[in-house]
């Protein structure tokens, strides 16, 4: 975006979310009023989406995609990651070498989109620029630092904003807004925030060109807990998004706007990775998970035991969704631009259960119980007047007690891909006693009994 460019936007900015406009129409550069605006409903309806971690930090494919900061930036530095450097690095190599490296020359968009479209997401969010400041689009905010004029030469962002587009899929973009190492950031840290070089220069306009070029749906943002929101100037761009982007009515946002901020301000709350919560929140959430559980990003030394297997991915799923989340499952490319084959085969093995079992998932509601140990432990959604009772261990015995559902005459019980109504009967005073059939084999390890008919 030329900077003039920038600054009208600025300036109309200004005049808009300070104008005298009726209430509930536009939203003013404040938390109160932000976080007033209702989620796009697109977003709880959809559920589960996949994360992909994508950068240069995918080259060394080393410990995670955090190398280049346990390289260079903590003190003492990693001594893992220095020894890697040294073992297999001449010397003198810098991290930004790496990126020619980044060549993605097998990068097929369409491969990908295929795949998660087959794993039953509903969207999916790409790395647009994570800490080490690369972005994987033509900014021109970030001059021989981006995949075009480096690395792939391909607009990365846009090629598969257009894969999975065309397969019906939600598409949003992550984006880290510090940077480890650019100077004017460091600048600003160094004045303790009192400067916002890198926020106006960098920054803010790069969040406005990536915006109005791509119209992400989602925009997952990080790196925020360094300084407050008003060194980053969140409620102003977040203000300008909700009013007046080319998105503005079905955008999606979450909680990383600055220190403090997560679990309390923005669209849904991310709170921390990998966040399970322990009763039902009272605000819409979201867990993002790895298959690899030691990183986001590629790792050329990941061993099979430090993957989710399909069962505990399903059964994460099964209780983020029971208690009104979202699911955001990551995985990370290779430099080269191929999804690992075992990242495929856990993703197809999720859309598989999903083909199946997806009634009792998308577009459900928390019910008024979310857990109980039955027969075996049972985790409840809900959907209209349908109750789904979703367990995840072979019970040894074929009759199946819930205490909880309030039953009526009328009350039918289905395993969800089996249309055959199963025996029942009632329990006293709430509560029933289910006849189960064979359970048909899955590779997930989990099944669903949908309840019609109860309270």
């Amino acid at each position: 975006m030329p900077v003039n460019r920038y600054k009208t936007l600025r300036v109309s900015l200004i005049l808009d979310i300070t104008a005298c406009r009726p209430s509930g129409t536009r939203y003013q550069a404040n938390w109160e009023s932000l976080d007033a605006r209702p989620l796009p409903t697109w977003y709880d309806e959809a559920k589960f989406g996949i994360f992909v971690h994508w950068g240069v930090f995918s080259v060394p494919g080393f410990e995670s995609e955090w190398f280049w900061w346990h390289w260079q930036g903590q003190n003492p530095p990693d001594p893992k990651c220095v020894k890697y450097m040294l073992d297999n690095y001449p010397p003198g190599f810098s991290y930004p070498d790496f990126a020619p490296q980044f060549h993605a020359q097998f990068f097929d968009p369409d491969d990908w989109a295929d795949i998660f479209e087959a794993s039953g997401a509903k969207y999916v969010v790409l790395t647009a620029k994570h800490h080490e400041g690369f972005t994987t689009w033509p900014s021109s905010y970030s001059w021989n630092w981006n995949s075009v004029d480096t690395g792939p030469h391909r607009d990365l962002v846009g090629d598969l904003a257009e894969a999975v587009r065309n397969r019906s899929l939600h598409y949003g973009l992550y984006n880290s807004l510090y940077e480890w190492f650019n100077p004017l950031y460091l600048a600003d840290k160094k004045n303790n925030f009192t400067t916002q070089d890198f926020v106006l220069k960098k920054l803010l306009p790069e969040l406005y060109d990536m915006v109005l070029s791509y119209k992400p749906e989602l925009i997952w943002s990080d790196g925020d807990w360094e300084a407050p929101d008003t060194y980053w100037n969140s409620t102003e761009f977040l203000a300008w998004l909700y009013n007046d982007s080319p998105v503005k009515d079905v955008i999606v946002t979450n909680d990383r706007w600055g220190a403090g901020c997560y679990c309390k301000h923005g669209g849904y709350y991310n709170c921390a990775d990998k966040y399970t919560p322990g009763e039902l929140p009272k605000h819409k959430w979201e867990k993002c998970q790895s298959v690899d559980t030691q990183s986001w990003g590629y790792r050329r030394t990941m061993r099979l035991s430090e993957l989710m297997d399909l069962p505990s991915i399903v059964q994460d799923l099964v209780q983020t969704v029971a208690m009104g989340g979202n699911y955001l499952l990551n995985v990370g490319p290779t430099p080269d631009g191929m999804i690992p084959p075992v990242f495929e085969e856990r993703l197809r093995g999720i859309g598989a259960w999903l083909e199946v079992n997806g009634e009792a998932i998308y577009s459900s509601k928390p019910w008024r119980l979310q857990t109980e140990n039955a027969t075996v432990p049972v985790w409840y959604t809900s959907k209209y007047s349908s109750v789904f009772a979703v367990f995840m261990t072979k019970p040894t015995v074929y009759t199946f007690h819930l205490s909880e559902p309030i039953t009526a005459e009328s009350t039918t019980v289905t395993l969800l891909g089996n249309l055959e109504p199963l025996r029942w009967a009632p329990l006293h005073p709430r509560g029933l006693i289910i006849l189960l059939p064979e359970l048909p084999p899955t590779p997930a390890q989990a099944w669903i009994l949908k309840l019609d008919g109860v309270k």
